[in-house]
């Protein structure tokens, strides 16, 4: 599934983030109310300006003017209690707002099927685990608080001016137009604009994750020129976008300004008339003019929120379509400690979604339980996605799969894959130490001795006793201080400490010296009892003793046989044997 074909309204993201707020009520209510005690002493303090001018320095009462700063205090003192409480509050719940979608997030990458990340790059699904989740926090925090306060203080101001004088306070009236007008025109657009820089920061990170990945290629086909290039296009697009979301920004302001200019001038015209100098006093009109300027830094703010707003909501869309995103079909109920290991093709056919062809078409194979079967044929024939449709990472377009009598789809999909053990040629190994990553996730519980006893199977200990804290040595990102050879002999003792009854040798030795491979062939030949296994292989040679060699080409079954039947026939399996014999002599 594309994620850039999906789409949310504002208003649905807004009623489901506040499904995730609500759950921490209580916090939320103690920063609304903090935000509004911030914002109602500020509102407070213009009203002290009024009797301030007229009874202590007018009228001159030196015991009111006493009283007057005591009340000062203790406004300072209930702002500092408000805005503390109010920032933390909200923080607090922001926060724990972004976590919780952090953790779906990352839930729902674990159990996304494969053609998810088949369509969508590791740079965009990081990008928006670290940065698109930050923007939700930024606008749930501080753009939540900043928004509040200005409307509360909003507010406040107008029953400040409503208090003094109602006539002069309707020329503020003017206002809710104009800024009602700009926030609806601009939300749109900072959504729209939010929304392409989020897509253009996954592109920044989905090109550096390559060139930081790729760097050994890079580096002797003297690629930096062209990687440069490749960064400079979308981080260029991404500043062009930021510069975009400013100027937005900046005219929405300025007309929030011209619109609050327009409306002081009003005021001193209606205030400066006659009748009305009759009916209002010099502290009045000041407290009036006051809370009126004071209102300009929150409608200007209220445009800048409007931007984070969007922003988060436009982050937050993008999080929802991951997490809503289908994850792999598991209507399967049926469970067994360990299967025989029988496996039919059915007619089985499978096509990726939307794709130009049929990656296999119409295949039909058995393997008998216990033998080992090996797939051969050309990069793109089908080998890989046909051994991937065991475990289900694919399922079939039609036709059925079969194990020991039922189709894949009536197991529990935690029990099919506990019965198979995989080993790729694209090693994948964590950040722990080593014992961690041969007896990983479920393994994780195995004794020591198993552990030694799987290493020593795939001649892993030879090099790992070499090590300074041997099996607690800890690998680095994704065991870079080990030689290719050397972390596929670890994923191959987590194969054999798994000790599932079907296993999965795709190009497994591929990685490893002729010497190596020989005796990673040896202790393979002791693994293959008893197990139903498949072995798509990159040389030939290793496979002459399999029960069944089955030739893909365009994923369609072109021959099947023995090794040595096959050479006898002299065709498509003779000609690859033969073509790799000569190359390797």
């Amino acid at each position: 599934m594309s994620l850039d074909k999906i789409g949310y309204t504002a208003g649905a993201v807004y009623r489901r983030l506040w499904a995730y707020t609500s759950k921490y009520w209580l916090m939320f209510v103690i920063g609304i109310i903090g935000v509004s005690l911030d914002a109602g002493m500020q509102a407070v303090f213009i009203r002290f300006v009024e009797p301030l001018i007229d009874r202590v320095f007018v009228a001159k009462d030196a015991t009111y003017g006493m009283w007057l700063a005591v009340g000062i205090l203790g406004v300072v003192l209930l702002r500092i209690i408000g805005h503390f409480s109010g920032a933390y509050g909200m923080e607090w719940t922001g926060r724990r707002v972004v976590a919780d979608l952090r953790r779906e997030l990352f839930a729902s990458y674990l159990h996304l099927p494969a053609t998810f990340f088949d369509q969508n790059s590791a740079g965009q699904l990081i990008s928006k685990l670290a940065y698109n989740s930050e923007q939700v926090a930024h606008a749930a925090t501080k753009a939540v608080i900043s928004a509040f306060r200005d409307i509360m203080l909003l507010f406040y101001l107008v029953i400040v001016m409503l208090s003094i004088n109602a006539r002069l306070t309707a020329v503020l009236l003017m206002l809710v137009p104009v800024v009602a007008l700009v926030v609806t025109t601009i939300s749109r657009k900072f959504r729209k604009i939010s929304r392409n820089i989020q897509e253009s920061m996954g592109d920044v990170a989905h090109v550096t994750e390559e060139a930081v990945v790729g760097q050994l290629v890079v580096k002797v086909f003297a690629g930096q020129e062209t990687e440069n290039k490749r960064f400079e296009r979308v981080n260029e697009r991404t500043r062009r976008l930021h510069m975009r979301m400013v100027a937005t920004h900046m005219l929405s302001s300025s007309m929030v300004q011209l619109a609050a200019g327009i409306a002081m001038v009003t005021l001193m015209l209606i205030a400066t008339r006659p009748s009305m100098l009759d009916q209002i006093t010099a502290g009045a009109f000041t407290s009036i003019f006051f809370a009126m300027v004071a209102t300009i830094p929150p409608l200007k703010r209220l445009t800048t929120v409007q931007a984070q707003m969007q922003k988060g909501i436009a982050a937050a869309e993008s999080i929802f379509v991951v997490i809503d995103t289908d994850k792999e079909i598991d209507n399967g109920a049926y469970r067994i400690e360990r299967v025989r290991g029988e496996i039919e093709f059915q007619n089985v056919s499978f096509q990726y979604d939307n794709g130009p062809q049929a990656v296999l078409e119409n295949i039909t194979l058995h393997f008998p339980a216990g033998s080992v079967t090996a797939l051969v044929g050309h990069s793109g024939s089908g080998k890989t996605t046909l051994a991937g449709l065991l475990p289900r990472f694919y399922t079939q377009s039609q036709g059925q799969i079969l194990l020991d009598g039922r189709e894949l789809s009536d197991y529990k999909l935690d029990n099919l894959r506990q019965q198979i053990a995989l080993v790729t040629q694209d090693v994948v190994l964590f950040n722990d130490t080593i014992a961690g990553n041969i007896a990983y996730g479920a393994l994780a519980e195995t004794d020591r001795e198993a552990i030694i006893r799987a290493a020593r199977a795939a001649h892993a200990m030879e090099f790992i006793e070499q090590l300074p804290e041997g099996l607690d040595t800890r690998l680095g990102e994704n065991g870079s201080m080990l030689s290719g050879g050397q972390r596929q002999r670890l994923a191959i003792a987590r194969a054999l400490l798994k000790d599932a009854p079907v296993l999965i040798l795709d190009e497994a030795t591929s990685a490893l010296d002729t010497e190596s491979e020989r005796a990673i062939q040896h202790a393979f030949k002791e693994v293959m009892k008893d197990r139903t296994t498949l072995v798509i292989a990159h040389r030939l040679s290793t496979i002459e003793n399999a029960d069944q060699v089955i030739v893909l080409h365009r994923g369609k079954v072109i021959e099947q046989g023995r090794h040595t039947e096959l050479m006898a026939r002299g065709k498509a399996y003779a000609r690859l044997y033969q073509t790799q014999f000569e190359a390797e002599e």
